[in-house]
C-alpha cells in the first residue's frame, strides 16, 4: 500500500469515528489557549485542566498577568513540571504582549514563536484553535502515530508535519491533528498497540508482525 493510499484509510476511519471533535485543553480566551498550551509541554491536559481554572481566576489577560508575581505564577503550575521554565515565560510573554501588541495575542507565527516559551509546535495550536488559520501542530504522540501508521519516515517532528501537511486537504489540518490525538489516547496507545492492534495499523499493515517503536 502506498503512503497516499494509507492515508486516505487514515482519513476516512478518523471521519467516521470522530464527526467532532472538542478542543482538550479548557479556555475562554487566546490568551488563556496560549498560556494552556505552553503549559501542557511535558504535561497531561488533563492536569493542565486541574491548573489553569486556578490561575486564570487570578489573571485570565495579559494586562491583569503582568500584576501577579512571578513567585505566584510558580507556585501555582508547579503540578504541571518544569514550574520554574513555564512561569519565567508566562511573566516574560505577558508583558512583551502588553507592551508591544496592547495586551492581545498576535495572529503570526512570526510573532508568536518569538516569545518566550512558545515554539511552532504551540504557535500552530494557537493559529489553529484560537484564529483558525490552516496549521498542522504536531506533538510526540502524532509523530509516534503517523510512524506507526507509515505517513512518514520518522526522523523528526519537523519532517513529520510536512510529510503529514502534503498527504491530507489544507482544510482538514485543523480537525485532523485533534482527530489523531484523541484516536492515540484513545486505540493507538504508546504502550499497548505498537502498530499491531488497532484498525488503523492492521488496515494500513495488514501483514506486520514487529512491534514499531517511535524514531526520534
Amino acid at each position: 500500500m502506498k503512503r497516499t493510499d494509507r492515508a486516505e484509510q487514515v482519513y476516512k476511519i478518523l471521519n467516521r469515528i470522530y464527526k467532532t471533535v472538542p478542543i482538550p485543553l479548557k479556555h475562554t480566551n487566546k490568551f488563556e489557549l496560549l498560556i494552556a498550551v505552553l503549559l501542557s509541554a511535558q504535561c497531561t491536559d488533563e492536569r493542565v485542566n486541574k491548573v489553569t481554572p486556578v490561575l486564570f481566576k487570578k489573571a485570565n489577560t495579559s494586562l491583569k498577568m503582568i500584576k501577579v508575581p512571578k513567585s505566584t505564577i510558580y507556585k501555582i503550575i508547579r503540578p504541571c513540571g518544569l514550574a520554574p521554565q513555564k512561569s519565567d515565560a508566562i511573566f516574560k510573554l505577558s508583558r512583551i504582549l502588553v507592551k508591544k501588541f496592547k495586551g492581545k495575542v498576535p495572529e503570526s507565527f512570526e510573532d508568536l514563536e518569538k516569545l518566550p516559551g512558545v515554539g511552532h509546535k504551540t504557535a500552530s495550536v494557537v493559529m489553529s484553535q484560537g484564529f483558525g488559520h490552516p496549521a498542522f501542530p504536531v506533538d510526540t504522540h502524532i509523530h509516534r502515530l503517523s510512524q506507526r501508521w507509515g505517513l512518514t519516515n520518522g526522523k523528526n517532528v519537523i519532517q513529520t508535519e510536512e510529510d503529514l501537511k502534503k498527504l491530507f486537504p489544507k482544510k482538514s489540518w485543523n480537525k485532523l491533528h485533534l482527530q489523531i490525538i484523541y484516536y492515540g489516547r484513545e486505540y493507538c496507545k504508546a504502550k499497548s498497540c505498537y502498530g499491531l492492534e488497532c484498525e488503523i495499523c492492521n488496515v494500513c499493515f495488514p501483514n506486520r508482525r514487529k512491534k514499531i517503536f517511535t524514531k526520534k
